[in-house]
Parts: structure tokens; sequence; C-alpha cells
């Protein structure tokens, strides 16, 4: 813009001693392969054997089907195939003739109800069976550990049998007599799990392993099935075995078996449009989305499925950096590590398990779309409910990657979907605050990194106080944010804490400039203003700041003021400021008012008020708006007032002008002598105001008279 000005004063035939430069600027790997860490077995549970080959498996963890290896936390000892392990054989025999039984509470029509429209995708009997056995072994070890007996293996086995059209599943749990089986399986809404934890409810260890909440459950098998066998075992001894069986029209027959193993083995008989079931692909992939951190060992065809451990439940203090960045990319479905890692446990308010990841790589265009939605996987007792879990996280907080697993969560009865909640709000309460005390933690102890990181995920911190109600909310995001100040060097960073510690005494307000640079900031006119009152100036120079700090009104009980807005209320306050230069050398009175006077004349509606400022000292003029911030904004966003006084009309803007200025003095001699050259400067005043103001966002109409009066500029030469 200076460059404009020393222009000009050789075009009018003014001597400058120094030309000033013009800046003109507008506003404005190979494949990695996934891991993840080998369980330790269970309580309870023989030594397994570990595939020591890599076995690779398909991950729809994150909706997107990725081929992924597990790792080992020990050398593996050999490199042979691992030989298959099974405990599913037709061994089972009827023994006498069958019982008949109703289902009761208008269980028809509820049995319909679960087969056609309660689960959203069929896919997810799966998961229900395996909780139900995991249920069932819990319930085992827990009697085993408090009245003692005799250990066995504690597994889930699966089986798939293409040319049958069958899907098995059998656990070696705690088993049913027939009672039982009439009470749990001949009742819907009937939950042995509910009824179990009831029991225990003074016993927490005990009863937070227990996944199952509902006892309709099982009753997903019938979205797949046309007839449904189940052979349980109770683990009482010299209890008999019996075989349940129903094709859920209404009626279910039991009867005694023999050959029945201790625990409880289910077969579905799957209908025509449902045999993808019987598919051991299609199976695997179902586990592993839903299954896979399951506490108990998964069998699928004899192989171990389920090699994962849910890090999230382990202490942070046995978890390495290694197995975090493992973890990572398997939930993140990246290949880069974590930039940051909070590993956050708490028992109250909420039982909370949780693991949050930020990605070292910078967020792409996709990233930062509001359309993307949550990265972060919603479980339940190590049980998927939702991959992406839009509820437990501000959507500001959506570029965090990880899991949160919490046994208050209330889902609805299919357990797919959160009932929104004051339990709800709750956690996501919570969490916000806990993932925002840990960036505020890591800014104090690694601030180089921490600036690197608020350079690459700023914006999502200025689209949550954006888009959040709660002014303490508000106030806690700003406490993330990072500006230069004018009293500090360049490239070095501020918070608006920190900026509140050196106010002077009785200071009220956070003074703050936007600009596209430094350099912009340092030379507007409106920072210049602000000299007088010796005030540190926050410089902003992110798109978004200006909207993110006018959202924020205030912080710590002290008011967001822009520099622009402060010169407006100061002249509404009649503020004295002492003028830069002597009287001698600027416009007397009588002068200035015979200007503005051909001044308004001139520009007509582009201007609603002209008048004489003190407070500037190297420009010649500037343009004061109330609300100029908003009024930016509103400018950029509505795409209005194309020409300047459909601007003007909007902005109600007032032009100051500066009377010591050469510029100035020289347009009050012009206009009588020179009216042609005087108009071309006064407009070109105007423009470079606006510009300078931010409210120009086109400068190409002015290069005609840029020309006009580069041509008079050379008249002479």
């Amino acid at each position: 813009m200076s460059r404009c000005l020393t222009l000009m004063k050789y075009a009018v035939g003014i001597s400058q001693r120094a030309s000033t430069r013009l800046l003109f600027s507008g506003r404005g790997g190979g494949r990695r392969v996934l891991a993840a860490t080998v369980k330790s077995d269970d309580a309870g549970v023989g030594k397994q054997h570990y595939h020591s080959r890599p076995h690779v498996w398909a991950s729809v963890h994150s909706g997107v089907a990725q081929h992924q290896r597990y790792y080992s936390a020990q050398q593996a000892e050999s490199k042979e195939e691992e030989p298959l392990h099974t405990i599913i054989s037709d061994t089972e025999n009827v023994q006498g003739s069958f019982s008949k039984h109703e289902f009761q509470a208008e269980t028809k029509k509820l049995l319909d109800i679960v087969a056609r429209s309660l689960y959203s995708e069929k896919e997810v009997f799966i998961r229900e069976l395996i909780s139900n056995g995991s249920d069932a072994l819990e319930k085992l070890r827990h009697r085993l550990i408090t009245g003692g007996g005799e250990t066995a293996p504690m597994e889930i086995h699966l089986q798939t049998d293409t040319a049958k059209g069958t899907f098995t599943i059998q656990d070696t749990g705690i088993g049913m007599n027939q009672e039982e089986l009439v009470a749990n399986l001949g009742t819907i809404a009937r939950s042995g799990s509910k009824a179990f934890l009831d029991a225990l409810q003074n016993q927490a260890e005990a009863s937070s392993s227990i996944i199952g909440q509902f006892g309709v459950g099982f009753y997903s098998a019938f979205m797949v099935a046309d007839k449904v066998e189940v052979f349980s075992q109770a683990a009482d001894p010299g209890t008999p075995a019996y075989k349940w069986t129903s094709d859920g029209s209404g009626v279910f027959e039991i009867a005694e078996a023999s050959g029945v193993r201790q625990g409880t083995k289910i077969v579905l008989y799957l209908k025509d449009e449902c045999k993808e079931f019987s598919s051991e692909d299609r199976v695997k992939e179902v586990v592993n989305k839903y299954s896979n951190f399951v506490s108990f060992p998964i069998f699928l065809n004899g192989r171990r499925l389920n090699t994962l451990q849910a890090l999230w439940m382990m202490e942070p203090k046995d978890i390495s950096e290694w197995q975090h960045e493992e973890f990572y990319r398997y939930v993140a479905q990246a290949y880069d590590k974590p930039r940051y890692t909070l590993h956050y446990r708490a028992d109250a308010p909420l039982n909370i398990r949780s693991i949050f990841y930020v990605p070292d790589m910078k967020p792409t265009m996709f990233d930062v779309s509001r359309e993307m939605g949550s990265s972060v996987a919603l479980y339940s007792r190590k049980v998927l409910i939702q991959t992406k879990a839009s509820d437990i996280l501000p959507k500001w907080l959506r570029f965090l990657r990880g899991v949160v697993d919490s046994e208050d969560i209330p889902l609805n009865l299919s357990r797919e979907l959160l009932q929104e909640s004051a339990l709800i709000r709750k956690l996501r309460d919570v969490l916000q605050q806990r993932v925002i005390r840990f960036f505020l933690d890591q800014s104090k102890k690694e601030p180089e990194k921490y600036a690197r990181f608020f350079e690459d995920y700023g914006l999502f911190m200025r689209e949550g106080i954006v888009t959040t109600s709660e002014q303490d909310v508000k106030e806690d995001i700003a406490k993330l944010l990072r500006f230069e100040s004018s009293a500090m060097p360049a490239g070095q960073q501020t918070s608006l804490m920190e900026y509140s510690s050196r106010m002077k005494a009785g200071t009220r307000n956070i003074y703050y400039l936007c600009a596209p640079n430094r350099h912009l900031a340092e030379h507007s006119p409106y920072f210049e203003a602000m000299k007088q009152k010796d005030m540190e100036v926050l410089f902003c120079y992110e798109q978004f700041d200006e909207l993110t700090l006018l959202h924020l009104r205030e912080f710590d009980k002290k008011k967001m003021i822009s520099v622009e807005t402060d010169i407006v209320v100061d002249h509404y306050k009649e503020e004295k400021f002492q003028d830069s230069k002597p009287a001698s050398e600027r416009l007397t009175e009588e002068q200035a008012e015979d200007l503005m006077a051909w001044m308004r004349n001139s520009l007509g509606s582009r201007v609603t008020n002209i008048k004489v400022t003190p407070r500037l000292d190297t420009h010649p003029a500037m343009v004061t708006v109330l609300e100029m911030g908003a009024a930016r904004h509103f400018l950029r966003t509505q795409q209005l007032a194309r020409s300047a006084e459909e601007r003007a009309q909007i902005l109600q803007p007032t032009l100051e002008i500066n009377a010591g200025h050469d510029l100035i003095k020289k347009l009050h001699s012009l206009k009588d002598s020179n009216s042609e050259l005087a108009q071309l400067l006064l407009e070109q005043i105007y423009d470079n105001a606006m510009i300078a103001a931010g409210l120009n966002d086109d400068p190409r109409p002015m290069i005609g008279r840029l020309n006009d009066l580069l041509t008079k500029a050379l008249e002479k030469h």
C-alpha cells in the first residue's frame, strides 16, 4: 500500500525523502502391515498355541476392509501351521420324547419384531451369541473362583458348514438345566445375565465382565435361521443335559439328551437368503468387527480368531509405546504413528475405559469436513457397539482416533444405538474436559511440539468455539488457542491465559487484530492507532480467527475486542488523544473542515461520515466500522453488496483522515487547483483504506486509476 502512496506523492509533485516499499497482499511410504497384541490367557484357560506364521485377516473396524496381520508379544518357536483345535462334534442324542412349551408374554409377536425389525444388520446375531457365550463362561469362572472346582478350558467355538447351510456356536461355560432353559429361552426380555448381575450387585469386579444386558440377544438367531437347536449341559454335577429346539413360531420343545459337553451348543439352520453366514470368511469378518476383544478365546473351524488384546482395559503403565503404535494403526486404519496418546480410565462419575490418539499426519480436507463424523469406536465390555460413535464426543474432536468402553452407557434393546440421555451428555462432557486438560498439559510439557500440533489441528479448536453454546466450554477450548503478540518476538506464540497474566491492572479487554501476516499487522493503520494506548495486541493470521473470537466474546471475564472496534468505541467515549505532529505540520481546523466537505461531496454515499483522527502517523486515512469483524464476515459469507455503494449501505463506514499527512495536505490544495488529479487521489486513498480494512476483496477495478496516476507521475520525466 505504501508504494501506492509514494506514487501518488510523485503524481501531485510532492518531494519524498524516502520511498517505502509496498506489499499487496490478500487476506486471506510403502504399505505398512497393521498389527495387534496377542492376548494373554484368561484365568482358567489352558495354555493356547498361537500361529507362529503371520495369519492374514480382514478388519472392518472402521467400515473399510483391509488386510492386516497380528503380531505376537513373544518370539514364535516354530514356523509350522498351528494344528486345528475344535470341540464341536455331532455326539448329541435325544433321550426320550420332547415336551412342548409355548413362549410367554405375547412372545410370538415379539419374536416377529426381533426377527424382522429390531436389528439393523443381520450379522449382529453372531455378536449376540458370542456375547451370551462369554457371559456363560464368566459365570462359570466366578463359580470356580468363589466355590472351587476343577479348572477346564474356557473357550467359544464356531463352525460353519456350507453344504448343510448351518452355523454352530459352542461354549464351555456354565450351561443351563431344564428350568433355566425354559426361563431364559422361553420368555422374551428375561435376561439370565441381568439376574446374575443383580445377585452380584455388591461384587463390582465380577459383574463388570458380564456383557449381556437384555434377554433378546439369543432371539436374533431367528433373523437368519428357520430352525434353532440348543444343547446344554449345566455345570452342576449329576444334572442331565437337554436339547431345546424351535422354529420361532411361538412353540419350543425340550427333551433330555446324551453326549452333550458341559456348556451350551447352538445350531442354526440358516434361511436360504442368509446362507452367507455358513461361509467361514463371512463369519470371520463379523467376529473381527464386533468381537475381536472378547476375553475368552474364539475359534472358527478350529482356528483362533481373537488374538487382539483390549489395550484400553489394561493399566497404562503396562503398555509399551510399540503396542500403542500398532494398536493405533489397527483402530485408525492408518500407517503413521500417533502424535499424542491419551489413555484415560475412570470409575467416577462414570465407568470409562478409553484410549485416544492424534494422528501424526496433517488432516486432509476430507478430515476437516464436518461430514466425516467420528473416528472413535464405542465398546461395551469389549464388545463393539458402534464403529463411529458420534454421540460420545463433540463434533470438533472428530480428528481423534481410538476407543471408548463404558459399562454405564444406555443402549437400546438391540444394543446398536445409544439412547440420548443425561448419562450420554455427562459422558460426552467428561471426555471433552479430559481431552482439553490433556492438550493443556502437553502444551506446558512440550511447547514446540504443541505449536506444531496447533498449526495442523487448530481449525478443529476454532470450530469447537464457534459451534459450542456453553460459554464455559468455549473458554475451556479457548485455552488451547495460540497467537503471536505485539509484545513478543515474531514466531513466538502465546495463549489467552498468558496474555491475561500480563495485562495491566484495571484493564478489562483483550485486544486482537486480524491480518494475513505479522508485517501487515504491524503496518496496519489500526495497529498504529492503538500505539498511543500502549496495549498488547494479539495478531490473528488464520482466516477463521476473527469469527472464532467473535463467538468467544470474552475470556476469564475479559472482553475480546478487535482494535478496529476499540477505535470506534473510543470515539463514542470521546477519548482524547495527542496529535503525533505539531500544529504547524497539520491542516488547520478550518482547512480540515473545508477538505472534509469536499470529500463528502465527492465520495457521496460510499461513506457515512468523514472525520479527523489524531491517532494516525504514517497512514493518510483509515476506515472505521462498528463491529468491523462481523461486517467482514457478513460480506464474505453472504456474497452481497457487489458495488461500493451497496457495501457502504450495509457497512455505514466512517473515513478518518490524518490531517498531518502529506497526501491529505496536498489533496486540500489540489481540490481547487487540479480537481481531476484530486479526484483520482481521493478515490485511491479511499480504496486503500477499504483494502487495509479487509472490506474490499477485489482491487482490480482500481487498476485503471493507478495507470492514470502512474502516467501523471511520469509526466515530468
